[in-house]
């Protein structure tokens, strides 16, 4: 290692950087070979290094910007084809769920119609709805304790036609009651009040049958209760869906003022304003407040717009409110109204039901006992005392047979009028509806009223009525 011999007079700090340059003190340095090195040649050997350095540094850093400059660009790049093929998932998604919902809808809907036809070819009374609700819910039984993961998939499978049917299932109710003007036409008043005690009275009677009953029976079995599962919601409607069927209506009812028979016949050319303003009584009444519901509910609000449709293209064409609500509810295949499409749809409901039991399978088999012990005396109950009642106050005996199974679901009690000859469809569906109605609207009252606690009591009861 070289040895300084002469040290600087002056410090190089106390100069300028030109100064250093131009006037370096030289000092001498002696190597281990006995060499001497001149400090100043060592100075710019120095310099020179740093030259190339810094210009090395500098190609280095431009490298640099020029990568992160390429690289921002590929990000771009990526962000952009990244969006691109968010918004083509988003289509593709949306395809899919509809045409996975036709398909199990439009499956559900055929199995209804070859029900329907094989029980009519096989002249056989029993309601063909309620014997596919018992196939379907067996299948899903022996499915699930075979192949669980199989019984899983077909309630995945069916799920988006389930959640269609629920979100429009009061619909599927409404038609009885918007015919229900032609339907009392040739009901007498004195029988008409008789039918509304029958009504009133006998609702009232059945709640509290179910509910004691089930009362006494949990006391019996002493089964302990346990949470149901939840249930997928349907999804609330959207302005667009009320902006739709508003246009819906407005150019169906113009079309049909102005050319009543465009479609063939007139209950066809009313079909699509008809439809559309039931469809726009349910969705205006579903978003009114739940104060307001509870006295003017959703199914009320559909069957008064639909009436007030019927009203204003009877006035405004000339032709008459009865026409256009027998348009509304032909009751004939190759001619159907629109409130023909809507109870064309209950057989499903029916089927649908098998769905839902099987989501709730434990908690029925774990009170079974107070299930089914309730509802087979209260159905009973009300069959044979509406019977009974009818004829002490004298009410017809069609008349008495058409409301008999006022506390059965629509599609059933149409099935089982059917059995009796001069009984009126639509008085009975009308029945069940406004029974259905007087539940929803005072159910919890009177129960809290007769201090029926138990939620399985309370559930068993107001199912029912």
């Amino acid at each position: 290692m070289a040895t300084p011999l002469v040290t600087p007079l002056f410090s190089p700090l106390a100069l300028s950087s030109s100064r250093n340059r131009h006037s370096c003190p030289k000092t001498l340095f002696q190597s281990k070979d006995g060499k001497t090195c001149d400090s100043s040649a060592t100075q710019k050997l120095n310099q020179t290094r740093l030259r190339k350095t810094d210009g090395q540094r500098r190609r280095f850093l431009q490298m640099g910007s020029r990568e992160m400059s390429f690289g921002r660009k590929l990000s771009t790049q990526a962000m952009d084809g990244a969006g691109t093929e968010n918004t083509s998932t988003t289509i593709s998604r949306k395809v899919f769920a509809a045409t996975h919902l036709l398909v199990s809808l439009g499956i559900i809907l055929a199995a209804d119609q070859f029900l329907k036809q094989a029980f009519v070819a096989a002249s056989i009374k029993f309601p063909s709805a309620l014997f596919g609700m018992f196939c379907i819910f067996s299948l899903l039984m022996i499915l699930d304790s075979v192949v669980p993961a199989a019984a899983t998939g077909m309630m995945n499978f069916f799920e988006p036609a389930f959640l269609f049917i629920q979100r429009w299932l009061p619909l599927f109710y409404v038609p009885s009651l918007v015919v229900l003007p032609l339907s009392l036409r040739d009901i007498p008043a004195a029988s008409g009040v008789k039918i509304c005690y029958i009504v009133a009275g006998g609702w009232l009677a059945s709640l509290c049958v179910a509910g004691f009953t089930a009362i006494a029976v949990r006391k019996m079995v002493k089964t302990e209760m346990t949470e149901a599962e939840p249930m997928s919601k349907p999804s609330p409607f959207s302005t667009l869906e009320l902006w739709s069927w508003s246009g819906i209506f407005v150019v169906s009812f113009v079309g049909a003022l102005f050319y009543p028979t465009s479609l063939g016949t007139s209950a066809r050319t009313c079909l699509p304003f008809l439809l559309s303003s039931t469809v726009l009584g349910y969705i205006v009444g579903s978003g009114l407040p739940s104060s307001i519901k509870k006295v003017f509910h959703p199914i009320i609000c559909c069957a008064l717009s639909s009436v007030l449709a019927a009203l204003a293209f009877g006035y405004a064409s000339g032709s008459g409110l009865d026409p256009v609500l027998g348009d509304y509810l032909t009751k004939v295949a190759s001619d159907p109204g629109a409130g023909d499409i809507l109870m064309g749809f209950l057989g499903s409901v029916i089927l649908s039901f098998a769905f839902s039991m099987f989501k709730q399978r434990k908690l029925v088999k774990r009170h079974a006992a107070e299930i089914f012990t309730s509802v087979i005396v209260s159905t009973l109950f009300s069959l044979y005392s509406t019977a009974l009642v009818g004829r002490l106050v004298g009410l017809e005996p069609s008349l008495t047979v058409s409301i008999l199974p006022r506390c059965i679901t629509v599609a059933l009690a149409l099935s089982i009028v059917s059995l009796f000859e001069g009984t009126n469809s639509s008085l009975t569906a009308a029945v069940v509806v406004v029974t259905g109605l007087i539940g929803a609207n005072f159910v919890q009252v009177v129960l809290d009223k007769l201090r029926l606690r138990d939620p399985i009591a309370r559930g068993i009861a107001t199912a029912s009525r």
